[in-house]
């Protein structure tokens, strides 16, 4: 078969281009930017072509799809839709790959990629897994049984899927471009709860995950004593994090992952619980978790000179502020600094004060101005970066060309956070760097 993709760089599109490569398929794909991303690495290394006009061909057998910022009049679908192409939504597409394999879908407004990591790691460990990581990563080998996939709320997606199992780690008010409250949020996990086929596992300590009326069994987990499977003496310590899980009041083990703050002890536990499901011995599980290392923008440490570098996907006020909490576990002396780039207008409006309060937990705090591929600013008047900005004392807007700014904090840990595309600043950060110690203003 043959399939285009409209919007391949996308992080959810560029996965699922990846999958359909790995099956044999003859795949393409266009992208208004030009610009290099993180998640070209995956359709490079399989020669995926991609295209930025529309001046190739493309031939009436081909089965075309899209992403979420692909408008439905954006020049190169149209274009498509003229030849005759078979034109098929990017969640249906996706539903249609799941349903090949017992697949594991992995739900929640925040942790859905980390949590999927984990098992993609352990089941790999184990023999063998198949995964789509909504980091740009994904691989399919028709020998495995296992298919580990994030499955996304956004535009309600993830009720195309039919899994086996399925996770849900947490939710909470998000995308309200898309839902009407968090009664509607709500609802649409509810039904890929349900259509799961053989179990889901629940965050039990999260309220809306226990109003969901479940027809499908489900084993709740989480630091709550009424949970199925209890999460015990949590320590956050400089390395890792360790913690005991009970089923009930039997201890089933202590375990202990490079990563950190509470959060990710709660997307271990929802791996380690799924994984003991399938049958992985704990001992595999165990050792898989000491050795994981999380996905692509997420909490990707790099020392720099002095400057210790976090990139971390994290776009939501709640994933701000655990990931924040977490440096300061980690560097507990270290003078903190967030450099934040929004990506919508309407989450900025939505969550105006809860990300005031998440980013006022960093020393200083620089906003980008929101950079944004599928919202109209003039439907969303007067709101901008300053929105926030103006709200926190000493706060400052930054971009690659006013990189200097950050030239007092060069001894600090800078996390730079955001879905848009960050690698510009991280590398104008670099060259910062490099030029302050040509200059003799910094040693290392």
């Amino acid at each position: 078969m043959k399939y285009y993709c409209i919007g391949i760089k996308g992080t959810g599109l560029s996965t699922l281009a990846q999958i359909l490569s790995d099956l044999g398929n003859e795949v393409s794909g266009y992208d208004d930017s030009t610009k290099d991303k993180f998640t070209e690495m995956g359709l490079k290394e399989r020669n995926i072509p991609i295209y930025y006009d529309g001046n190739h061909e493309v031939t009436p057998d081909t089965i075309v799809t899209y992403s979420a910022a692909v408008s439905e009049d954006h020049p190169e679908l149209v274009r498509v839709k003229n030849i005759g192409c078979t034109i098929k939504k990017y969640a249906e597409l996706m539903g249609d790959v799941i349903n090949l394999f017992t697949s594991i879908g992995v739900s929640g407004t925040h942790g859905k990629t980390t949590t999927t990591s984990i098992i993609r790691h352990i089941l790999e460990l184990n023999g063998g897994c198949n995964y789509f990581v909504g980091a740009g990563d994904g691989f399919v080998s028709q020998t495995n049984d296992y298919f580990v996939v994030e499955s996304d709320e956004f535009n309600r997606h993830f009720t195309y899927y039919h899994p086996a199992y399925s996770i849900i780690t947490n939710i909470e008010t998000e995308h309200m471009e898309c839902y009407k409250d968090i009664d509607d949020i709500r609802g649409a996990f509810e039904i890929f709860a349900n259509q799961t086929k053989k179990l889901v596992v629940a965050n039990g300590d999260n309220t809306e995950v226990k109003k969901i009326s479940y027809s499908t069994p489900v084993i709740f987990f989480g630091t709550g004593f009424n949970n199925d499977v209890i999460i015990k003496n949590i320590k956050l310590e400089e390395n890792c994090s360790r913690f005991d899980l009970y089923y009930k009041e039997t201890l089933y083990g202590s375990f202990e992952i490079p990563l950190f703050g509470k959060h990710m002890v709660m997307d271990a536990a929802a791996a380690i619980i799924i994984c003991k499901e399938l049958g992985v011995s704990k001992d595999i599980i165990y050792n898989a978790l000491k050795s994981f290392k999380n996905a692509k923008r997420r909490f990707a440490i790099e020392k720099f000179g002095p400057t210790t570098i976090i990139d971390d996907y994290a776009h939501h006020p709640t994933e701000i502020k655990v990931t924040l909490e977490a440096v300061r576990q980690k560097y507990p002396d270290k003078r903190l600094v967030v450099v934040f780039k929004p990506n919508t207008y309407s989450r900025t409006r939505d969550f105006k004060d809860e990300f005031v309060k998440a980013l006022s937990i960093a020393d200083k705090v620089f906003l980008t101005e929101i950079d944004c591929d599928r919202e109209d600013p003039s439907e969303y008047p007067g709101i901008t970066s300053n929105t926030i900005i103006s709200e926190i004392e000493g706060s400052e807007i930054i971009s690659e060309e006013s990189i200097d700014k950050l030239k007092p904090e060069l001894n600090s840990v800078i996390c730079v956070m955001g879905c848009a595309y960050v690698d510009g600043l991280i590398n104008s950060l670099k060259k910062l760097i490099l030029e302050e110690k040509e200059n003799g203003n910094l040693e290392y």
